[in-house]
């Protein structure tokens, strides 16, 4: 795996041509050989390879036709998967019993080699292998491919997790907070339970069914969703709004991105993260290298409004996100101009360095935003 950024040239700098032709120029660049997609090859902390992340890439990379990209990351997954069975079915037989997960699960990130790590990260997080398992099934979709018998079985093991894991707490996608039950956690489950129903025939889509139920019944307060639903906001402070519940609409769809409940949601996400001309905030008192605006979340909000046909909002949306490219074209994780908390900026500087960049969930999210304009624009075939 490459560890440096391309140096820019003719046919990679910014000025050579369409950002999302970069997008995909850069993501192939650096895949690893293994299939695995680096999080950001010159940021050490991220030189691993997520399952979210990873997800979301590979969609983007099927949106833009690179199927066998998308296969390779794919197979990644699946053979990670299947070479920590152990510990999947060790989680599985702890929660069928009311128990929750010990030392043994699976990881939210692994080496691009499929390996663990000995660190102290914070690998229980759940969102990810929901999101694998929705955006297999966009693969399948959008290539026009079958499974593997191999696959399957990895499907068929991703759920069953899955199933016997979403009642109990996992840390979320942010990696920051204790251990608890989080919308957009659930929202990925939802999704990946019913596309693996839609690929392996199993009982997944009346689990999906109930997970939904629970959201709707615990997660939504004064007509939005919050972020968590347990452990319980306080009663003394307003519900927090964080910027990843966009994903309950798009890709997640646990409700129409046309529900009242998510238009609410988008709109206290819009008013509480979103600045006039910016970009997006993850939650407000953010400290992460100072809680800047954030490139993939002002790609995802832009696909949200280009679902509903807003494209006026889309395309403002489209154009911050790449006005933050650098002179090579790469995009980073998230802009310090505006930081909620410009102390903290030197202080993550310090640990470890200057901000990711290129991070390779921005310029899938970009293209994805792209994508999304183009289908729901009013010349768009059909």
């Amino acid at each position: 795996m490459r560890n440096d950024p391309m140096p820019p040239t003719p046919s990679n700098a910014r000025a050579a041509g369409d950002l999302g032709i970069r997008d995909i120029e850069v993501i192939r660049t650096y895949q690893h050989p293994s299939g695995a997609y680096p999080a950001s090859p010159s940021f050490p902390p991220y030189r691993y390879a997520w399952f979210r992340d990873g997800a979301f890439i590979a969609y983007a990379m099927d949106q833009g036709g690179e199927h066998e990209s998308a296969h390779r990351f794919h197979a990644w997954a699946v053979e990670t998967v299947l070479r920590h069975r152990a510990q999947a079915e060790a989680a599985i037989a702890r929660a069928r019993a009311g128990l929750p997960p010990a030392e043994a699960y699976l990881h939210a990130r692994y080496t691009v080699m499929g390996e663990s790590t000995s660190d102290n990260w914070p690998n229980l997080q759940l969102d990810g292998f929901g999101t694998w398992l929705w955006a297999l099934a966009e693969h399948v979709r959008l290539s026009q491919s079958s499974l593997p018998p191999t696959w399957e079985e990895a499907v068929a093991l991703v759920a069953d997790y899955l199933s016997a894991l979403w009642p109990h707490p996992c840390h979320d996608l942010w990696e920051e907070t204790p251990r608890g039950i989080y919308v957009y956690t659930l929202a990925a489950i939802f999704a990946g339970l019913k596309a693996a129903s839609r690929l392996v025939a199993g009982p997944w889509a009346d689990t999906a069914d109930e997970v939904r139920h629970f959201v709707l019944q615990h997660g939504l307060i004064g007509g939005h969703f919050v972020k968590r639903i347990s452990p319980s906001p306080s009663p003394s402070s307003p519900p927090l709004v964080d910027a990843s519940l966009i994903g309950v609409a798009v890709p997640y769809r646990l409700l129409p991105p046309t529900d009242p409940q998510v238009q609410a949601t988008i709109a206290r996400v819009a008013e509480d993260l979103h600045p006039p001309q910016g970009g997006v905030y993850r939650y407000r008192g953010d400290t992460y290298y100072g809680g800047g605006e954030w490139v993939v979340l002002a790609a995802w909000l832009g696909w949200y409004y280009a679902t509903v046909s807003d494209l006026t909002h889309a395309q403002e949306l489209l154009a911050w996100v790449e006005a933050q490219a650098d002179e090579q074209g790469f995009l980073p994780e998230q802009v310090t101009d505006r930081p909620q908390a410009p102390a903290y900026v030197a202080v993550w500087e310090q640990r470890w360095g200057p901000l990711a960049r290129p991070l390779l969930w921005s310029h899938a999210m970009h293209l994805v935003l792209c994508k999304a304009i183009a289908a729901n624009s009013p010349s768009a075939p059909g």
